[in-house]
């Protein structure tokens, strides 16, 4: 099998020279931290060696659980945010049929995906939607108490067990949650519910390879074996001891990082492959939750090209120059469509005829890509044989692997986000949550100064 492949000469380009190669002890002493455990953060590598960890025992009784609630379901809720979502909906989305909703396929139960907002037209939309349907939950929060999903799971336990009885309903609720502590962890010793354990040293957006992720792209009938294989053969491609001149994620690290000390502050994820939508998504918090602090971090952005170039095109074309460009490029695509004739030809594009509609949409990829290279935006392109499970499963450990060696070289600590509790605070203050009585007072005496 190939492997995924990087090419950095359109951004190195706007680089001195040499400019890469002196990153070179640079990366070799970030990535030699993660491995020894002397970086900040410490205390949640797990991610790092995590899918050659992950034994056949392990993938058969995550198989087992996803075909209980694929028999049983005709709809799986998967309730979570942040990293408990993201991860298994850009896999799910990136591999399922563009309509996949309206075909409502026969063989594999439709994936919703909720908990990921306080929506009330969502919610009651979405409850809505699932009161003839048969329908199992995969409830994933380490503690429990995390306001959006835990209001969506009370919504949906309820739901569940008036629709199927409370002793069926235990059958098709499934808990991915801490090991021995939490309100989920209660909950599910309580309930007598199936539960998987995410692991004390995985944060949420490095959780896509444990049962937050795995899970739900099983139950979507999706190979997981695959999905880790190429996970662990990336591993083997990014590890310490490979050369820096053939270590992918080394590379990355070097230049994205080279170009943000040149004044290049927004890395844009670009795909032509609308599927690949929510894998930008999932990159932008890998990326802006990891490194975004201390007054530090390149702002993660994504486009889904060519559709965003009738929008955002002009901008990156002839914008402020504080940018450079990643694109992931599908080599080949799963289906064959031909451009067909038209003997009229009003449209003038009988020139394509016979065509691949793909061979249309690498012409624009090449076209685009130059131009924003003469216009001033430096790109790096990630080659991708083809869009499956054993490549997805590489491209995620690569911007993992990349992500944690680019945040040693920020110096700062890519495994907290202590700036996430800033909102919660204010929230469970205005909306006067027991033990807040001191910040809602302040909060309120605020608001009236500000009226």
């Amino acid at each position: 099998m190939k492997n995924i492949t990087l090419d950095m000469t359109k951004a190195s380009c706007f680089l001195a020279e040499g400019a890469v190669a002196a990153f070179e002890p640079k990366v070799k002493a970030a990535q030699e931290a993660l491995e020894n455990g002397t970086c900040p953060g410490n205390d949640f590598l797990g991610w790092l060696h995590l899918p050659s960890s992950i034994t056949p025992d392990f993938l058969a009784e995550i198989q087992a659980c996803a075909d209980t609630l694929r028999q049983n379901c005709e709809v799986v809720v998967v309730a979570g945010i942040g990293g408990s979502y993201l991860g298994a909906r850009a896999v799910i989305e990136a591999l399922s049929n563009s309509f996949a909703w309206l075909i409502q396929d026969k063989k594999n139960p439709t994936i919703m995906f909720a908990g990921n907002n306080i929506g009330e037209d969502y919610l009651f939309e979405m409850t809505e939607y699932l009161k003839d349907k048969k329908f199992g939950v995969i409830n994933i929060s380490k503690s429990g108490t995390t306001t959006e999903t835990a209001l969506t799971f009370r919504l949906l336990k309820k739901q569940c067990e008036a629709q199927r009885g409370k002793e069926e309903a235990k059958k098709v609720i499934v808990a991915v949650t801490d090991a021995k502590k939490g309100a989920a962890r209660t909950c599910a010793d309580k309930e007598g519910y199936k539960s998987f354990i995410i692991p004390d040293n995985v944060g949420g957006r490095f959780s896509v390879l444990t049962p937050v992720g795995l899970l739900p792209i099983a139950c979507a009938g999706f190979d997981v074996k695959q999905l880790v294989a190429g996970a662990q053969d990336m591993e083997k491609a990014c590890g310490k001891d490979v050369p820096f001149a053939e270590n992918l994620a080394a590379q990355y690290a070097a230049v994205r990082n080279g170009l943000y000390q040149g004044g290049k502050k927004i890395e844009i994820m670009v795909n032509y492959q609308p599927k690949l939508h929510f894998f930008s998504e999932w990159w932008k918090q890998l990326y802006g939750e990891s490194e975004g602090k201390d007054g530090k971090g390149i702002f993660p952005a994504s486009v889904d090209f060519t559709t965003d170039l009738h929008s955002m095109g002009q901008w990156i074309q002839e914008g402020e120059r504080t940018i450079f460009e990643t694109v992931i490029s599908i080599e080949e695509p799963e289906k064959k469509l031909l451009f067909p004739n038209d003997e009229e030809n009003l449209d003038g594009l009988n020139f394509l005829a016979g065509k691949r509609v793909d061979e249309v949409n690498k012409m624009a990829e090449l076209g685009t890509r130059l131009a924003h290279v003469d216009g001033g935006v430096p790109n790096m392109r990630i080659s991708v044989p083809k869009l499956n499970e054993y490549y997805i499963g590489q491209l995620i450990y690569f911007f993992e692997i990349a992500c944690g060696i680019s945040g040693n070289l920020l110096e700062v600590n890519p495994f907290n986000q202590p700036g996430v509790e800033a909102y919660k605070k204010n929230m469970f203050a205005l909306l006067e949550k027991p033990g807040y009585e001191a910040e809602s007072k302040a909060i309120k005496e605020r608001l009236a100064k500000e009226k």
